[in-house]
């Protein structure tokens, strides 16, 4: 039935495959709105909201204008979406065999928590170049218009680090909101088998299995939007100014400052992390890999509650 077992080194660069796919094409095509989203964190005057940051943008540079930025943002989330998720099963069957079959069910969430926030640490080492120049081409009026300009105008102004000076805003941004996105994902895909399907996953047809996945999708994406905004804020500015630190910028922004634009994250990751999810399972589906069904109490650990017959 499946074309390779579970945990084995075919498993995880398929695993990685549906990373890449899932996180390059929907970031790739919610570039209009995280172009916006830039520019009202950068530039809240100009850009008021997101109707008027629209119109103001294809005022300014015309339709296309609303696809910049859409090549460093393919290769770069394909990147991390690669990290991403290979890593996280990685890390989540290495951790689950470190704590053993009880402890790894008793402690299923910190399990979700720990491989989500180990794979998170790599996969923005490997976004952070394509990100930087990203936020230039966005956000900088004139700087450069495609990735090919800005590459090399980078380099020459401020060497290697012009591409990792964002790194740790990223940590910052990402790895709260990875925790979020893995550990509220498994466990609401949990609970809706649980509490709201009718029937249990195995007796589901694999398009039924498909929607859970998006709907947990989307409940996680509502959280992962709201936990990492601040940060996201904050990232926005950075790389758009030359000398500024994290916290000067946090401390210039205020508690209202970091709070703009959330209403349109919570609409774009919302949307992205249910994408993400139901592309990333439907790669599983299409390529036979094993996918093990919601955690369930060990026979072992029962016995030891006194809760079988």
């Amino acid at each position: 039935e499946y074309s390779c077992e579970y945990g084995s080194l075919k498993f995880y660069a398929l695993c990685g495959v549906g990373g890449v796919l899932s996180c390059g094409l929907t970031h790739t095509a919610v570039v209009p709105l995280d172009l916006v989203k830039c520019r009202m964190q950068v530039d809240p005057q100009k850009y008021k909201s997101i109707f008027n940051g629209f119109s103001v943008t294809v005022k300014e540079d015309g339709v296309r204008g609303l696809a910049k930025g859409w090549a460093p943002t393919f290769i770069g989330y394909s990147m991390q979406g690669l990290c991403k998720f290979g890593f996280y099963e990685v890390f989540k069957i290495l951790y689950g065999n470190m704590l053993g079959e009880e402890n790894a069910y008793l402690w299923r969430t910190s399990l979700y928590l720990a491989a989500s926030a180990s794979a998170e640490f790599f996969a923005d080492i490997a976004l952070a170049p394509m990100e930087a120049a990203k936020v230039r081409i966005q956000t900088q009026p004139g700087y450069a218009n495609t990735l090919r300009q800005a590459v090399p105008k980078m380099f020459a102004e401020e060497g290697i680090w012009a591409f990792y000076k964002g790194v740790a805003p990223l940590w910052m941004r990402q790895i709260p909101y990875t925790m979020m996105k893995f550990a509220c994902f498994e466990r609401t895909v949990e609970a809706l088998y649980k509490y709201v399907v009718p029937k249990p996953r195995s007796e589901c047809t694999k398009g039924e299995q498909l929607v859970v996945t998006f709907i947990a999708g989307y409940i996680a994406g509502v959280f992962c939007a709201i936990v990492s905004h601040p940060a996201d804020s904050v990232v926005s500015v950075l790389n758009k100014e030359k000398g500024s630190s994290a916290s000067q910028v946090l401390m210039r922004l205020g508690f209202k400052g970091v709070w703009k634009g959330l209403f349109a994250r919570i609409i774009m990751i919302g949307t992205l992390t249910a994408l993400q999810w139901f592309i990333y399972d439907s790669v599983k589906v299409y390529f036979r890999l094993p996918r093990p069904p919601p955690p369930e109490m060990p026979e072992s650990l029962k016995k030891k509650l006194g809760l079988t017959e």
